[in-house]
């Protein structure tokens, strides 16, 4: 019944807007993530990602404070918190690989990370495509599940990529019993395999609002 009284009534739109503003700052600190990750100017882009998960942060706490304002939503108020949150806690876990690459003072990458950062921006591009589109859930909803599915095989590629970049790891630095080299590479691999987890976490909401609403 809820659903019906929400299509009949004016929608407060702005959300969107928030949403394509949110969406932007996750793709551009993705397209950072990567360039450093081929070890091109990894200090200037570490920086960028920071101040791109400031913005996303503040654009996060203005749609809190829309959903508990806004009268009619254009979805459900529980999916629109956890579509936005979802979607920072993406550029948050770019944020925390920044922190771990300025800790141990990182400048080069494995070949391996630098597919995955290829991988982060192909989801990040999908969950950009796919959040204009939620303003008609009913007209896109195949594309929006197409979107979804994508984001979940590019998430099955970094897992791969993630384990295979542990085994070289381990080839490489066991041996020798360079222990810290092998646990520092190790953690950057779990944080850039934990960014690509959390896109699949935006797909299952993109998901669950479609269903819900169709």
């Amino acid at each position: 019944m809820m659903s019906i009284f929400r299509k009949l009534m004016p929608r407060e739109d702005k959300f969107f807007e928030m949403f394509s503003q949110h969406s932007k700052a996750v793709v551009a600190a993705a397209h950072a993530l990567d360039q450093l990750l081929k070890g091109n100017e990894v200090e200037k882009n570490c920086e960028l990602i920071v101040a791109l998960e400031n913005d996303a942060d503040d654009i996060t706490r203005d749609v809190l404070l829309a959903v508990r304002r806004s009268f009619i939503t254009p979805f459900d108020r529980g999916d629109i918190k956890d579509l936005i949150q979802s979607m920072d806690d993406a550029i948050d876990m770019m944020h925390k690989t920044v922190k771990t690459i300025r800790l141990f003072e990182q400048s080069g990458f494995d070949p391996l990370m630098q597919q995955m950062g290829g991988e982060i921006v192909k989801a990040a591009n999908l969950m950009s495509e796919a959040i204009p589109l939620l303003n008609k859930v009913g007209t896109n909803a195949h594309r929006l599940a197409a979107i979804a599915e994508e984001i979940t095989r590019v998430e099955g590629r970094s897992d791969d990529l993630h384990d295979q970049g542990l085994k070289d790891l381990y080839r490489r630095h066991g041996a020798s019993g360079d222990a810290m080299a092998y646990m520092i590479g190790s953690e950057i691999y779990g944080e850039l395999e934990k960014v690509v987890d959390r896109f699949e976490d935006v797909a299952n909401e993109i998901s669950g609002i479609v269903i819900e609403n169709v």
